[in-house]
Protein backbone atom coordinates (compact mmCIF):
# COMPACT_ATOMS: atom_id res chain seq x y z
CA UNK A 1 0.00 0.00 0.00
CA UNK A 2 1.69 3.08 -0.91
CA UNK A 3 0.99 6.58 0.47
CA UNK A 4 0.90 10.33 -0.56
CA UNK A 5 0.89 13.24 0.82
CA UNK A 6 -1.80 15.88 -0.56
CA UNK A 7 -1.61 19.19 0.27
CA UNK A 8 -4.30 21.04 0.36
CA UNK A 9 -4.08 25.04 -0.48
CA UNK A 10 -7.18 27.31 -0.08
CA UNK A 11 -7.14 31.41 0.85
CA UNK A 12 -8.14 32.42 4.13
CA UNK A 13 -11.27 35.41 5.15
CA UNK A 14 -9.11 38.25 6.27
CA UNK A 15 -9.98 40.68 4.21
CA UNK A 16 -9.03 42.98 1.91
CA UNK A 17 -5.70 40.63 1.32
CA UNK A 18 -6.55 36.79 2.07
CA UNK A 19 -3.53 34.86 2.85
CA UNK A 20 -2.14 30.90 1.90
CA UNK A 21 -3.62 28.48 4.56
CA UNK A 22 -2.40 24.54 3.91
CA UNK A 23 -2.58 21.12 5.30
CA UNK A 24 -1.96 18.14 4.53
CA UNK A 25 -4.13 15.00 4.24
CA UNK A 26 -2.32 11.18 3.51
CA UNK A 27 -4.14 9.06 0.82
CA UNK A 28 -3.73 5.06 0.15
CA UNK A 29 -2.80 4.08 -3.05
CA UNK A 30 -4.07 7.65 -4.41
CA UNK A 31 -4.31 8.23 -8.42
CA UNK A 32 -2.61 11.52 -8.65
CA UNK A 33 -5.86 12.84 -10.49
CA UNK A 34 -8.48 15.58 -9.57
CA UNK A 35 -11.25 13.49 -9.21
CA UNK A 36 -9.58 11.40 -7.06
CA UNK A 37 -9.30 13.91 -4.39
CA UNK A 38 -11.78 14.04 -1.86
CA UNK A 39 -13.41 16.88 -0.50
CA UNK A 40 -12.25 17.95 2.96
CA UNK A 41 -12.62 19.83 5.83
CA UNK A 42 -11.33 22.59 8.27
CA UNK A 43 -11.89 24.80 10.77
CA UNK A 44 -13.19 28.03 9.55
CA UNK A 45 -13.40 29.79 12.95
CA UNK A 46 -9.38 30.19 12.78
CA UNK A 47 -9.64 31.45 9.51
CA UNK A 48 -12.07 34.47 9.76
CA UNK A 49 -14.60 32.24 7.83
CA UNK A 50 -16.76 30.70 10.33
CA UNK A 51 -17.90 31.33 13.87
CA UNK A 52 -16.59 28.96 16.77
CA UNK A 53 -20.68 27.27 17.46
CA UNK A 54 -20.32 26.38 13.39
CA UNK A 55 -16.75 26.16 12.27
CA UNK A 56 -16.74 24.00 9.50
CA UNK A 57 -15.59 25.17 5.81
CA UNK A 58 -15.28 22.52 3.24
CA UNK A 59 -12.68 22.24 0.56
CA UNK A 60 -13.53 21.19 -2.94
CA UNK A 61 -10.44 20.66 -4.85
CA UNK A 62 -10.12 22.05 -7.98
CA UNK A 63 -6.51 21.83 -9.54
CA UNK A 64 -3.72 19.28 -8.52
CA UNK A 65 0.12 19.52 -9.31
CA UNK A 66 3.09 17.29 -8.06
CA UNK A 67 4.84 18.46 -5.21
CA UNK A 68 8.56 18.41 -6.43
CA UNK A 69 9.57 19.25 -2.99
CA UNK A 70 8.03 16.07 -1.72
CA UNK A 71 8.16 12.50 -1.77
CA UNK A 72 4.76 11.40 -2.86
CA UNK A 73 3.34 14.82 -2.88
CA UNK A 74 0.59 16.77 -4.36
CA UNK A 75 -0.23 20.27 -4.04
CA UNK A 76 -4.35 20.67 -4.74
CA UNK A 77 -5.42 23.86 -4.70
CA UNK A 78 -9.17 24.29 -3.13
CA UNK A 79 -12.19 26.11 -2.94
CA UNK A 80 -14.15 27.33 -0.12
CA UNK A 81 -17.71 26.04 0.37
CA UNK A 82 -20.16 26.67 3.25
CA UNK A 83 -21.16 23.65 5.07
CA UNK A 84 -24.06 22.80 2.36
CA UNK A 85 -21.91 22.62 -0.55
CA UNK A 86 -22.10 26.11 -1.47
CA UNK A 87 -19.75 28.76 -2.60
CA UNK A 88 -18.17 30.48 1.23
CA UNK A 89 -18.92 34.79 0.37
CA UNK A 90 -14.62 34.19 0.22
CA UNK A 91 -14.50 32.05 -3.12
CA UNK A 92 -13.38 34.83 -4.59
CA UNK A 93 -12.22 32.15 -7.96
CA UNK A 94 -16.13 31.63 -8.13
CA UNK A 95 -16.75 35.10 -9.44
CA UNK A 96 -14.77 34.36 -12.39
CA UNK A 97 -17.36 34.48 -15.80
CA UNK A 98 -15.17 32.17 -18.24
CA UNK A 99 -16.59 28.65 -18.52
CA UNK A 100 -15.22 28.56 -22.18
CA UNK A 101 -11.89 29.79 -20.90
CA UNK A 102 -12.14 32.01 -23.96
CA UNK A 103 -10.02 34.70 -21.83
CA UNK A 104 -5.98 34.00 -21.41
CA UNK A 105 -4.10 35.65 -18.78
CA UNK A 106 -0.52 36.15 -18.31
CA UNK A 107 0.15 37.51 -14.80
CA UNK A 108 3.78 39.10 -14.15
CA UNK A 109 3.92 38.79 -10.02
CA UNK A 110 6.52 41.34 -8.52
CA UNK A 111 7.83 40.66 -5.02
CA UNK A 112 10.83 42.09 -2.63
CA UNK A 113 12.53 39.46 -0.92
CA UNK A 114 13.28 40.01 2.89
CA UNK A 115 15.36 39.37 5.36
CA UNK A 116 13.51 37.77 8.28
CA UNK A 117 16.52 39.59 10.50
CA UNK A 118 16.68 42.83 9.60
CA UNK A 119 13.24 42.89 8.11
CA UNK A 120 14.66 44.73 4.89
CA UNK A 121 14.86 43.95 1.47
CA UNK A 122 18.28 41.79 0.21
CA UNK A 123 20.92 44.28 -0.62
CA UNK A 124 19.65 47.18 2.20
CA UNK A 125 22.45 47.67 4.77
CA UNK A 126 20.90 48.12 8.45
CA UNK A 127 20.42 52.20 9.06
CA UNK A 128 20.66 53.05 5.83
CA UNK A 129 19.84 52.38 1.48
CA UNK A 130 21.55 50.84 -0.76
CA UNK A 131 22.88 52.97 -4.10
CA UNK A 132 19.78 54.23 -6.08
CA UNK A 133 17.51 52.54 -8.68
CA UNK A 134 19.32 52.40 -12.22
CA UNK A 135 21.64 49.50 -11.71
CA UNK A 136 19.49 46.76 -10.15
CA UNK A 137 17.10 45.69 -13.14
CA UNK A 138 18.19 42.57 -14.93
CA UNK A 139 21.55 43.12 -13.01
CA UNK A 140 24.19 40.32 -13.11
CA UNK A 141 26.88 40.18 -10.56
CA UNK A 142 27.47 40.43 -6.72
CA UNK A 143 27.16 44.06 -6.34
CA UNK A 144 23.51 44.51 -7.66
CA UNK A 145 22.19 40.89 -7.71
CA UNK A 146 20.44 39.92 -4.68
CA UNK A 147 18.65 36.47 -3.79
CA UNK A 148 19.45 34.99 -7.26
CA UNK A 149 19.26 31.84 -5.18
CA UNK A 150 15.84 31.12 -3.88
CA UNK A 151 14.50 33.04 -7.25
CA UNK A 152 16.29 30.22 -9.33
CA UNK A 153 15.20 27.47 -6.92
CA UNK A 154 11.47 28.76 -7.31
CA UNK A 155 11.59 28.65 -10.73
CA UNK A 156 12.89 24.84 -11.12
CA UNK A 157 9.68 24.02 -8.57
CA UNK A 158 7.11 25.88 -10.30
CA UNK A 159 8.22 24.24 -13.36
CA UNK A 160 8.63 20.78 -11.96
CA UNK A 161 5.39 21.28 -10.50
CA UNK A 162 4.04 21.73 -13.90
CA UNK A 163 3.49 25.27 -13.82
CA UNK A 164 2.98 27.30 -17.06
CA UNK A 165 6.15 29.72 -15.63
CA UNK A 166 7.29 31.72 -18.13
CA UNK A 167 10.52 33.40 -16.67
CA UNK A 168 12.17 35.45 -14.38
CA UNK A 169 13.78 38.74 -13.37
CA UNK A 170 15.11 41.22 -11.36
CA UNK A 171 13.21 43.81 -11.03
CA UNK A 172 14.18 47.62 -10.39
CA UNK A 173 14.44 48.05 -6.67
CA UNK A 174 17.28 46.79 -4.75
CA UNK A 175 15.77 43.16 -3.76
CA UNK A 176 12.94 43.06 -6.28
CA UNK A 177 12.01 40.21 -8.00
CA UNK A 178 9.20 39.73 -10.83
CA UNK A 179 8.38 35.95 -12.05
CA UNK A 180 5.41 35.17 -14.84
CA UNK A 181 2.93 32.53 -15.74
CA UNK A 182 0.31 32.39 -18.64
CA UNK A 183 -2.18 30.16 -18.70
CA UNK A 184 -5.91 29.92 -20.68
CA UNK A 185 -8.86 30.43 -18.28
CA UNK A 186 -8.98 33.07 -15.67
CA UNK A 187 -9.72 30.03 -13.12
CA UNK A 188 -6.45 28.54 -14.21
CA UNK A 189 -4.54 31.64 -14.44
CA UNK A 190 -5.61 32.29 -10.61
CA UNK A 191 -4.86 28.34 -9.35
CA UNK A 192 -1.13 29.15 -11.13
CA UNK A 193 -0.06 32.56 -9.55
CA UNK A 194 -1.58 30.77 -5.77
CA UNK A 195 0.47 27.74 -6.10
CA UNK A 196 3.56 29.78 -7.18
CA UNK A 197 3.19 31.79 -4.37
CA UNK A 198 2.32 29.03 -1.97
CA UNK A 199 5.77 27.36 -3.52
CA UNK A 200 7.71 30.81 -3.12
CA UNK A 201 6.60 31.26 0.54
CA UNK A 202 7.24 27.93 1.58
CA UNK A 203 10.77 28.02 -0.15
CA UNK A 204 11.41 30.77 2.23
CA UNK A 205 11.34 29.03 5.40
CA UNK A 206 14.99 27.07 4.78
CA UNK A 207 16.45 30.68 3.45
CA UNK A 208 15.78 33.23 6.76
CA UNK A 209 13.79 35.13 4.22
CA UNK A 210 10.29 36.27 3.50
CA UNK A 211 8.13 37.86 0.55
CA UNK A 212 6.78 41.09 1.00
CA UNK A 213 4.40 41.63 -1.36
CA UNK A 214 2.84 44.88 -0.02
CA UNK A 215 2.87 46.82 -3.29
CA UNK A 216 4.68 49.63 -1.73
CA UNK A 217 7.22 48.33 1.39
CA UNK A 218 10.14 50.76 0.71
CA UNK A 219 9.20 54.32 0.85
CA UNK A 220 10.44 57.15 -1.17
CA UNK A 221 12.55 56.75 -4.68
CA UNK A 222 11.62 52.84 -5.11
CA UNK A 223 9.57 51.41 -7.59
CA UNK A 224 6.31 49.63 -5.88
CA UNK A 225 5.48 46.31 -6.66
CA UNK A 226 2.68 45.16 -9.11
CA UNK A 227 0.93 41.84 -11.19
CA UNK A 228 0.61 43.19 -13.98
CA UNK A 229 -2.16 41.58 -15.99
CA UNK A 230 -1.91 40.73 -19.54
CA UNK A 231 -5.11 39.45 -21.42
CA UNK A 232 -6.46 38.53 -24.47
CA UNK A 233 -9.64 37.07 -25.69
CA UNK A 234 -10.69 35.82 -29.20
CA UNK A 235 -11.73 39.30 -30.15
CA UNK A 236 -8.32 40.95 -28.98
CA UNK A 237 -6.33 37.91 -30.17
CA UNK A 238 -7.90 37.93 -33.83
CA UNK A 239 -10.18 41.29 -34.63
CA UNK A 240 -7.16 43.37 -37.02
CA UNK A 241 -8.74 46.66 -35.43
CA UNK A 242 -7.56 49.36 -33.43
CA UNK A 243 -11.09 50.71 -33.55
CA UNK A 244 -12.61 48.06 -31.34
CA UNK A 245 -8.83 47.95 -29.47
CA UNK A 246 -9.86 51.48 -28.44
CA UNK A 247 -13.38 50.51 -28.02
CA UNK A 248 -12.62 47.28 -25.65
CA UNK A 249 -9.90 50.16 -23.62
CA UNK A 250 -12.95 52.47 -22.99
CA UNK A 251 -15.27 50.38 -21.49
CA UNK A 252 -12.38 50.01 -18.50
CA UNK A 253 -12.94 54.37 -18.38
CA UNK A 254 -16.25 54.23 -16.39
CA UNK A 255 -15.59 51.31 -14.21
CA UNK A 256 -12.19 52.77 -12.69
CA UNK A 257 -13.16 52.80 -9.58
CA UNK A 258 -14.50 49.42 -9.68
CA UNK A 259 -11.07 47.82 -10.64
CA UNK A 260 -8.93 49.33 -8.27
CA UNK A 261 -11.22 48.10 -5.20
CA UNK A 262 -10.30 44.34 -6.09
CA UNK A 263 -6.59 45.19 -7.26
CA UNK A 264 -5.11 45.21 -4.15
CA UNK A 265 -4.54 47.11 -0.61
CA UNK A 266 -2.17 50.19 -0.15
CA UNK A 267 -2.19 50.32 -4.19
CA UNK A 268 -2.43 53.98 -3.81
CA UNK A 269 0.90 54.03 -2.09
CA UNK A 270 2.25 52.63 -5.60
CA UNK A 271 -0.15 54.21 -8.04
CA UNK A 272 1.26 58.35 -7.83
CA UNK A 273 2.40 58.97 -11.63
CA UNK A 274 5.44 58.33 -10.60
CA UNK A 275 7.67 55.32 -11.01
CA UNK A 276 6.15 53.68 -14.78
CA UNK A 277 2.22 53.94 -13.09
CA UNK A 278 -0.28 55.93 -13.67
CA UNK A 279 -2.35 57.76 -10.95
CA UNK A 280 -4.72 55.83 -8.91
CA UNK A 281 -7.78 57.74 -9.61
CA UNK A 282 -6.93 58.30 -13.39
CA UNK A 283 -7.64 56.19 -16.50
CA UNK A 284 -5.37 56.25 -19.87
CA UNK A 285 -4.00 53.51 -22.06
CA UNK A 286 -1.20 54.06 -25.06
CA UNK A 287 0.40 52.41 -27.33
CA UNK A 288 4.20 50.93 -25.29
CA UNK A 289 3.12 53.21 -22.84
CA UNK A 290 4.43 52.39 -19.00
CA UNK A 291 3.19 55.20 -17.86
CA UNK A 292 -0.88 54.39 -18.80
CA UNK A 293 -3.61 52.46 -16.59
CA UNK A 294 -3.43 50.27 -19.66
CA UNK A 295 -0.47 49.43 -22.38
CA UNK A 296 -0.77 48.19 -26.02
CA UNK A 297 1.97 46.37 -26.75
CA UNK A 298 3.92 47.25 -29.73
CA UNK A 299 3.79 43.28 -30.57
CA UNK A 300 0.35 43.96 -30.93
CA UNK A 301 -0.20 46.97 -33.37
CA UNK A 302 3.01 45.44 -35.18
CA UNK A 303 0.91 42.19 -35.85
CA UNK A 304 -1.81 44.09 -37.36
CA UNK A 305 -3.99 44.62 -34.15
CA UNK A 306 -4.00 41.29 -32.83
CA UNK A 307 -2.76 40.30 -29.56
CA UNK A 308 -3.57 41.31 -25.85
CA UNK A 309 -3.82 44.17 -23.36
CA UNK A 310 -1.77 44.66 -20.17
CA UNK A 311 -3.59 46.26 -17.30
CA UNK A 312 -0.57 47.96 -15.38
CA UNK A 313 -2.89 48.79 -12.24
CA UNK A 314 -3.00 46.07 -10.01
CA UNK A 315 -0.65 45.12 -7.55
CA UNK A 316 1.43 42.58 -6.19
CA UNK A 317 -0.59 41.66 -3.22
CA UNK A 318 -4.25 41.57 -5.42
CA UNK A 319 -5.98 38.31 -5.65
CA UNK A 320 -5.69 37.38 -8.96
CA UNK A 321 -9.09 35.83 -9.26
CA UNK A 322 -10.75 39.10 -8.34
CA UNK A 323 -8.56 40.55 -10.88
CA UNK A 324 -9.64 38.22 -13.77
CA UNK A 325 -13.12 38.51 -12.66
CA UNK A 326 -13.08 42.16 -13.25
CA UNK A 327 -11.67 42.25 -16.40
CA UNK A 328 -13.85 39.37 -17.73
CA UNK A 329 -16.52 41.68 -16.76
CA UNK A 330 -15.32 44.85 -18.16
CA UNK A 331 -14.34 43.50 -21.55
CA UNK A 332 -17.54 41.53 -22.04
CA UNK A 333 -19.46 44.39 -21.04
CA UNK A 334 -17.56 46.58 -24.56
CA UNK A 335 -19.99 44.27 -26.62
CA UNK A 336 -18.20 43.81 -29.40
Amino acid sequence: MSKSKLEYIWLDGYMPTANLRSKTKVENDFSGKLEDCPIWSFDGSSTRQAEGGNSDCLLKPVSIFPDPDRKDGYLVMAEVLNADGTPHKTNSRNLIDDEDNDFWFGFEQEYFIMDTHTQLPLGFPVGGYPGPQGMYYCSVGGKNTHGRDIVEEHADLCIAAGLNFEGINQEVACGQWEFQLFAKGGKKAGDEIWVARYLLDRLTEKYGYYIEYHPKPVKGDWNGSGMHANFSNTTLRTCGSKEIYEKICEAFRPVTKEHIEVYGEFNDERLTGLHETAAIDDFSYGVADRGASIRIPIITVNNGWKGWLEDRRPASNGDPYRIAARIIKTVKSAKI
